[in-house]
């Protein structure tokens, strides 16, 4: 049986004849360049997302950027993050001219520890303060303790880039005079940046991105900046860069918009089935310790994107070995991330060679993702887990 780590083909297949409706309309229009497509779009992703402005960007990648451009952090400058994650939370820092500092994860959701946190921001304070902004990111679909972290934020004086790439969507229960509210990524820090690469739970055609925020003048800035810094049109008040989202990517995004949640619900039961096969071939805790839904007990979780699943990932011994049997039985599989940020070769000439950061290196060293997009079938799902036992049972 072949199971693909992702196949768009199912879900493209009966939103095509709309795609290529919009598409070609776009195409017909001959404005090519923003316009009302975009300014839609950013419309409706604020509105999910729960922030009052949402700022089109042509990755999410330039989504981090603008957003430490529009905070004119730089040269000298420190943000603090997370060693465990994609390349382009760390690059964009570098890009900007300022280092990263980095703290390490929880072991359960492998999001930013605020306890580390806390006292690397300390730290810093009594060193005269050189940490300009936070970029917690929420990892694989699942939000990072927000609580803490915006408790953090107003401590320190130090604003808080979300990185949700993974996690539209992706809600934590908000807890505020008692009572709790379930507040999406992207709507919580000064703004939230996201992705729309094609194996976003909300995928593109192509590279595009959005940052949410409900700071008016921050959104202003951004849109500035994401069009070389020009206000109005030939003025240049600040350098910014060439970020614009495509309206062609704009239209594919706000048909995707409309089944986002059902294709969350999708994830959230494929992850049900998998706990569940998992239990019954007694491989849950070891050999495979399964992804954690930190927020599922919450009162109230099951109405809400506890968890949006963008990776499913487990923890085992022999990992390498693993991946290499599951496709060899036609199964994809991926390591997210085989290096931490701290170990990355671009940074090996100085002081960050020496860091370590336990929790984040172990969960490189034990990560497989596995399926689990939403048009995958039952017996798909039954069939990794059957190949995983049928390895870890070998002789």
């Amino acid at each position: 049986m072949n199971v693909p780590l992702l196949d768009l083909k199912p879900q493209l297949a009966p939103l095509r004849p709309q795609i290529i409706e919009a598409v070609t309309r776009v195409i017909d229009s001959t404005g090519y360049i923003l316009g009302r497509e975009v300014t839609d779009l950013e419309e409706k992703i604020a509105r999910y997302c729960g922030a009052a402005f949402g700022v089109g960007v042509s990755s999410g990648t330039d989504a981090l950027l603008a957003s430490l451009m529009s905070l004119n952090v730089g040269a000298g400058d420190l943000v603090l993050t997370t060693p465990y994650t994609f390349f382009a939370t760390m690059g964009t820092v570098l890009r900007v001219g300022a280092q990263p500092v980095f703290v390490d994860v929880e072991p359960e959701s492998l999001n930013m520890d605020p306890q580390h946190a806390a006292e690397v921001l300390e730290a810093d304070r009594k060193a005269g303060g050189r940490i300009k902004a936070m970029i917690p990111v929420h990892l694989y679909g699942q939000c990072a303790d927000m609580q803490r972290i915006m408790a953090l934020s107003a401590e320190y004086g130090v604003p808080v880039i979300e990185d949700a790439a993974q996690a539209i969507g992706a809600e934590f229960p908000y807890e505020e005079d008692g009572t709790v509210t379930w507040r999406r990524a992207g709507s919580m820090g000064l703004c939230g940046c996201f992705s729309f690469f094609p194996s976003k739970n909300l995928g593109g055609i192509g590279d595009g991105g959005m940052v949410t925020t409900s700071d008016k003048g921050f959104a202003d800035i951004l849109k500035s900046n994401r069009n070389h810094g020009a206000e109005p049109k030939y003025y240049h008040s600040r350098v910014g860069g060439n970020f614009r989202l495509d309206p062609i990517q704009a239209v594919v995004l706000a048909i995707k918009l409309e089944h986002l949640e059902n294709w969350h619900a999708g994830r959230r039961q494929n992850a049900a089935h998998y706990r569940q096969l998992f239990q019954d071939a007694g491989l849950t805790g070891s050999p495979v310790t399964l992804p954690s839904a930190i927020y599922v007990n919450i009162t109230g979780a099951e109405q809400h994107n506890h968890h949006i699943y963008n990776q499913f990932v487990i923890h085992v011994p022999q990992r390498d070995a693993l991946r290499q049997f599951l496709q060899e039985q036609s199964i994809g599989c991926e390591i997210y991330y085989p290096l931490c940020l701290h170990q990355q070769e671009c940074l090996q000439s100085g002081a960050y060679k020496s860091q370590a950061f336990p929790v984040a290196e172990q969960a490189a060293a034990n990560s497989l993702a596995l399926p689990i997009y939403p048009e995958l079938t039952y017996e798909q799902l039954a069939y990794v887990v059957e190949t995983i036992k049928r390895f870890y049972h070998a002789g």
